[in-house]
């Protein structure tokens, strides 16, 4: 009686390890890469040296955060390190070229000669993380251009990226990396 009642515990159990192998082959565990979710790039800007742009950065900044998927830009938290180091200077606006990336570092130096001349500061602001993403000037252009900058004329306000702006963006940032060549340094002067 015993040996039966042993015998019926073991099969028990083997039946349930075996059901329990069976449904774990039948249902892998969800895999976000292959259900097409990408990844996105997170990159933190500091921007405790542009004293006087802080609501012009944050208006570009959301420009960016709403116009794009692939790539989201956060403020750094006091004393870590941000790939975007933004700071107000008394020349032009100037940025260094990018795609940054993670681990990566550019600059953004928002100019107060171009608000002196009556640019706006939100585009100025849009436009020079618009260089940090990648992109180059495209000057001269229209006012629906972003990296049209200073050649748009100070009446414009646009201060949101343009369907191929945010295309080339995404494309930068597609995978959730950027592309893994280093940014070559350049720095774009954004003056007239």
């Amino acid at each position: 009686m015993l040996k039966s009642r042993w015998l019926k515990a073991v099969g028990v159990a083997a039946a349930i390890t075996l059901a329990s192998a069976t449904a774990a082959q039948a249902a892998p565990a969800p895999n976000p890469a292959a259900e097409g979710a990408s990844a996105v790039v997170t990159l933190r800007y500091d921007d405790s040296r542009a004293g006087g742009w802080e609501a012009a950065i944050a208006a570009g900044v959301a420009s960016w955060n709403t116009n794009v998927d692939n790539v989201k830009l956060v403020e750094a938290a006091p004393g870590t390190r941000a790939e975007i180091q933004i700071v107000a200077t008394s020349g032009w606006p100037q940025a260094t070229l990018g795609p940054v990336r993670p681990g990566g570092q550019v600059r953004v130096e928002l100019g107060s000669q171009a608000v002196a001349q009556g640019h706006d500061k939100t585009r100025i602001a849009a436009h020079e993380i618009g260089h940090s993403l990648g992109l180059p000037d495209t000057k001269p252009g229209p006012c629906s251009q972003l990296m049209s900058g200073s050649s748009a004329g100070i009446s414009c306000k646009n201060a949101l990226p343009n369907a191929a702006e945010q295309s080339r963006v995404e494309s930068a940032y597609a995978g959730g990396l950027a592309p893994r060549v280093p940014t070559d340094g350049r720095v774009l002067v954004d003056a007239p």
